[in-house]
């Protein structure tokens, strides 16, 4: 087997070794059942203990309090760009979103099929380079919720703080969560594919809070309903099997790695040494500013875009590869998820200082 490389991939992103092997193994022969995890129906006792361990295992982590259902879907992410309005609001209904990057945008452009949509906050024409803080907007009474990415994979932002507002709370933590510790409690939905911090794309996990369930109208489709699947705990239909294993993987090495606040720690030491790179010389320069940057995304530019490419070809020469940055804004980005490892973040910064000695 070659040797294994350091991706830098937004997502799908790297997994812990020893939760791919593991499930190496289970996909040929789970438990020694004599068939693969694959092919276990949904319905068997041994799937069936695959989703509730999963589902335990994301209550102890994040805390989840105990009115709150936890829903694998389908569809990801960008699926719930649309549920969250269509159950949620109606017509005369309003909802307030923060405009922080090319997914809140999105999710922007689809709520508003379905009620009054007011963006009290964007920094698009900064080239989503911030998030805002508190002061920065307000919520109006009338608004059922208050929607925002709370970091953003192709900008490198993150809110540092979750917004303190009475509103109802609605967060896309698709490319942060289990990252650090946040108060359940405080949301009515919080929502993110599996892909950047939880396992292979194919599962959306749902945070909801179960007053929220009946909320949509009668004419909302029986498939597009939080209830549906709440109902039915995500088995309506047959349900992304092998994600969800994996996902509860993921969560057991969480665990044994001590938790949110183990891994927060991590994931602080981890950044800090990369922002520290580019903050170091002029050759290197972040595209967020400082107190919006995000833990999990570094976006960066270098001095030409011709020394970008050559920056990432001769990066990925040598194992870091995924450095590219988005379409949007090019230049490069290294994300650094749960489970990228720290050698990985040693040696980019030891690549920089190199490329940056040599072509500066």
């Amino acid at each position: 087997m070659p040797e294994r490389i350091y991706n830098f991939s937004p997502g799908p992103a790297t997994l812990p070794y020893s939760v791919l092997q593991e499930a190496a193994t289970d996909i040929v022969n789970y438990n020694d059942k004599g068939i693969g995890l694959i092919e276990l129906s949904h319905r068997s006792k041994e799937f069936m203990a695959i989703a509730d361990e999963t589902d335990r295992l994301i209550r102890q982590l994040l805390g989840v309090p105990d009115n709150y259902k936890v829903l694998f879907l389908q569809g990801g992410a960008s699926s719930q760009f649309f549920m969250i309005p269509m159950n949620l609001l109606g017509p005369g209904k309003k909802a307030t979103y923060l405009n922080t990057g090319t997914w809140s945008k999105k999710a922007i452009k689809e709520a508003k099929l379905f009620g009054d949509i007011e963006v009290a906050y964007s920094s698009e024409d900064q080239s989503f380079n911030r998030v805002p803080t508190d002061g920065e907007y307000s919520v109006s009474e009338q608004s059922e919720y208050l929607y925002f990415v709370t970091n953003n994979t192709i900008y490198g932002t993150q809110f540092p703080h979750m917004p303190d507002k009475d509103t109802l709370l609605i967060a896309d933590m698709s490319s942060d969560i289990f990252s650090r510790p946040v108060d359940v409690s405080k949301f009515g939905i919080i929502f993110a594919g599996a892909q950047k911090n939880m396992g292979p794309a194919g599962v959306t996990l749902v945070i909801i809070r179960e007053d929220l369930l009946d909320r949509a109208a009668e004419t909302v489709p029986t498939m597009l309903k939080y209830k549906t699947h709440a109902d039915k705990d995500s088995m309506f239909n047959t349900p992304p099997c092998f994600p969800i294993y994996c996902v509860g993987r993921v969560m057991n090495w969480l665990k044994e790695l001590g938790g949110i606040p183990g891994i927060e720690k991590i994931n602080q030491e981890k950044a800090a040494l990369l922002y520290s790179a580019i903050d170091s010389t002029d050759f290197y320069r972040g595209h967020a500013e400082k107190d919006s940057r995000s833990l999990m995304n570094v976006a960066f530019n270098l001095p030409t875009p011709e020394l970008e490419a050559q920056f990432i070809a001769e990066a990925a020469a040598v194992g870091l590869d995924g450095l590219k940055g988005h379409r949007s804004i090019g230049g490069c980005r290294a994300s650094i998820y749960n489970a990228f490892p720290r050698e990985g973040v040693e040696k980019l910064v030891d690549f920089m200082a190199d490329f940056a000695k040599n072509n500066g």
